[in-house]
């Protein structure tokens, strides 16, 4: 067993060792931390994304059992084959909604970020006219 002795009395480079054995022991015990915090995070946003799922399952059963509910509907007054029609272009005109809008938000979301971009744009200008290049 050693005994620590008074700090004051060890030299520089006996110090700055002790230091960096500290401070790597330090670093891998954070690391440790952050991965048993990552891996118990994982398991929670699994079980979060399977009931998610299982959320998505339930609401496709729930609008076949409603398209089919408008169909029986639609059919006291129409022909059963003209109700279907109704029925599956109305779910058309919801999908083609929804995909245009999908796919305005992505679009959206895909641009660059505009003061990026003009910053980007003075950081080349900058560097032109510090290498010269920029008169040419």
């Amino acid at each position: 067993m050693s005994v620590d002795h008074d700090p004051r009395e060890k030299g520089i480079a006996e110090l700055v060792k002790e230091l960096a054995g500290q401070t790597s022991t330090l670093v891998r015990q954070e690391i440790k931390l952050a991965q048993a915090e990552m891996t118990e995070k994982g398991r929670v946003a699994g079980r979060g994304a399977g009931m998610m799922a299982g959320a998505g399952a339930a609401t496709l059963l729930m609008l076949g059992a409603l398209t089919a509910l408008i169909v029986v509907a639609l059919d006291s007054a129409l022909a059963l084959w003209l109700a279907i029609l109704i029925v599956t272009v109305l779910w058309g005109i919801v999908a083609a909604v929804l995909a245009q809008r999908g796919r305005d938000s992505l679009q959206a979301s895909a641009r660059p970020a505009p003061q990026t971009v003009e910053t980007v744009k003075e950081d080349i200008q900058w560097a032109k006219t510090r290498t010269g290049s920029g008169s040419r």
